[in-house]
């Protein structure tokens, strides 16, 4: 849907830019006792970089990249099949010219559309990885050993080191959620490196990114890191990066950060970027998430994360906020409970806003998400919730976070096909700016909705209204007004009227586009 919940999308690739020495240390004055002074003023913390700054990087680079190395795959992959535009034709003078399924493969191991097998062509990757024990193993990103279908791995890996030496590399282990994967080679007394701790980063502090960008050989850049519990996806336990401007691209994938220490406090993934090369915003996995995932894989067991079986939106809109009575940013609303799962065992609903988890506040750097994965398995844990705008507390059992596949069948997914249009009707409609009708089997099939929908069908949108602005579209089905179920229009505008005569700005519609789960929209009913 395109609401405020997805409507920030950004595209991400690799990671980015630039490196400038330390600087001398000067003297500094203080300021008056007990006044209120400028984040930037002169006072008790130093403004240029501290004594020791590197003046080059180039003995910490000599020691670390020796433990970086080089990942190459392999797989082939289906080729569509040709049609032969003359097959037809000669097939009349000769009969006994083969059928398309037929023929005998071609000498590369791929065979034409008139093979007997489907037609394959090697396809591969480059990226990075890092050697953390001296017997083989390496770390690496999920995404460079994935086949290229989504599913499965690729056909084999090579790994290079920066002396030349080539490994064929096994997968130990993958974790898609992560986008983390462990290799193993075969060798002894092998570089490697150590992990550090990405808790005590800052922002300002100096890191070293070294990787293969583009296949060129090994490369090391340097820079600060520019933010943490950077988001890219707006979900998920793992969408929490390290940003920097260190430069990194297409083939840094996997490669290591480093701190001053010369310890790895991140793994290389992703980059923000208009043009899919380096622009300065680069994002690394931090190893407070990267190393327990990894040190699972070492011991051959799949990640255990903690699950609540909900799905979660945001409030990060003013219309939301204000329909709900929350700040902004303050809390995450459930849109949907599984059922079944342990947030349904534990008695949350649909509505409720998550504001604290096991004592600990909801914000955008502590995500209900992000709480919960780092959870323990089967713990009870109290869950701080506002339901219908009064604050209480659920006691949920925390379960184990299914695959990324059995997510996918839990969550479903689908489009919607339009409706048809009815008039607007009312102050209070015309407010809300939409055009109403029931639920019928005839609109239901039209908007791709489940059999069992209920609610109020959206036939039009008032383009200049702020239901527009928040993604609401012909063929979306509203299943509530502010927590309250509808299944007439008169229902809708009813609330509608309520809210507006109660003075809230605001209404709080749970909206349904086909097959797809709810999602939760605050509409302005104000008018301003």
């Amino acid at each position: 849907m395109s609401s405020k919940e997805s409507g920030k999308v950004r595209y991400a690739y690799g990671v980015a830019m630039a490196l400038l020495l330390g600087g001398s240390t000067f003297s500094l004055a203080t300021g008056r006792a007990g006044a209120q002074s400028a984040q930037n003023a002169p006072g008790t913390s130093a403004l240029a970089p501290r004594a020791g700054a590197p003046m080059s990087f180039a003995d910490l680079v000599a020691k670390l990249q020796p433990a970086v190395v080089n990942i190459s795959t392999k797989q082939r992959v289906p080729v569509k099949a040709q049609t032969d535009p003359f097959e037809q034709f000669f097939r009349q003078f000769d009969p006994n010219q083969p059928q398309g399924d037929q023929g005998s493969s071609g000498s590369s191991g791929s065979s034409s559309s008139s093979g007997g097998q489907a037609a394959t062509r090697e396809a591969g990757s480059l990226g990075s990885g890092f050697l953390i024990t001296p017997d083989g193993y390496i770390v690496t990103n999920n995404h460079l050993i994935q086949g290229l279908t989504g599913t499965g791995t690729v056909d084999s890996v090579t790994v290079t080191l920066t002396d030349g030496k080539e490994y064929q590399a096994r997968i130990v282990g993958r974790d898609e959620t992560s986008d983390l994967a462990l290799l193993k080679i075969d060798g002894h007394n092998l570089p490697f490196v150590q992990w550090g701790d990405s808790t005590k980063a800052r922002v300002g502090d100096w890191v070293i990114a070294i990787g293969d960008p583009y296949g060129v050989g090994s490369t090391v850049t340097a820079g600060i890191i520019s933010a943490l519990h950077r988001g890219i996806s707006g979900n998920g336990a793992y969408d929490r990066y390290i940003q920097t401007d260190a430069a990194i691209n297409m083939g840094n994938s996997g490669g290591p950060m480093f701190d001053l220490n010369g310890n790895v406090i991140g793994i290389n993934s992703a980059l923000i970027s208009p043009t899919g090369a380096s622009v300065g915003i680069g994002l690394a996995i931090p190893t407070e998430l990267a190393r327990p995932v990894i040190e699972s894989l070492m011991r051959g067991q799949r990640p255990q994360r903690g699950y609540l079986g909900v799905g979660l939106q945001p409030i990060d809109d003013d219309s939301m906020s204000a329909a709900l009575g929350i700040g902004k940013n303050a809390g995450e609303l459930v849109r949907s409970v599984v059922s079944g799962g342990p947030a349904d065992r534990g008695g949350l609903q649909q509505g409720d806003v998550i504001v604290g988890v096991n004592g600990r506040q909801v914000s955008q750097d502590q995500s209900v998400s992000y709480l919960i994965a780092n959870t323990a398995v089967g713990s009870r844990v109290p869950l701080d919730v506002v339901r219908k705008g009064k604050r209480q507390t659920v006691y949920v059992t925390v379960g184990d976070r299914p695959t990324e596949e059995q997510l996918a069948k839990i969550s479903g997914g689908g489009s919607v096909d339009q409706g048809t249009t009815t008039p607007n009707a009312g102050p209070a409609q015309k407010a809300l700016g939409l055009s109403l009708a029931p639920l019928t089997a005839e609109t239901a099939r039209a908007a791709n909705l489940p059999a069992n929908a209920h609610g109020v069908i959206v036939t039009a949108v008032d383009p200049n209204s702020d239901a527009s602005d928040e993604g609401l579209q012909r063929g979306d089905l509203i299943i509530s007004v502010n927590g309250a179920l509808v299944t007439t229009p008169a229902q809708l505008i009813a609330a509608v009227n309520a809210a507006h005569q109660a003075g809230r700005p605001s209404v709080l519609l749970l909206v349904k586009r086909g097959t797809a789960p709810e999602a939760f929209v605050g509409v302005d009913i104000s008018g301003k």
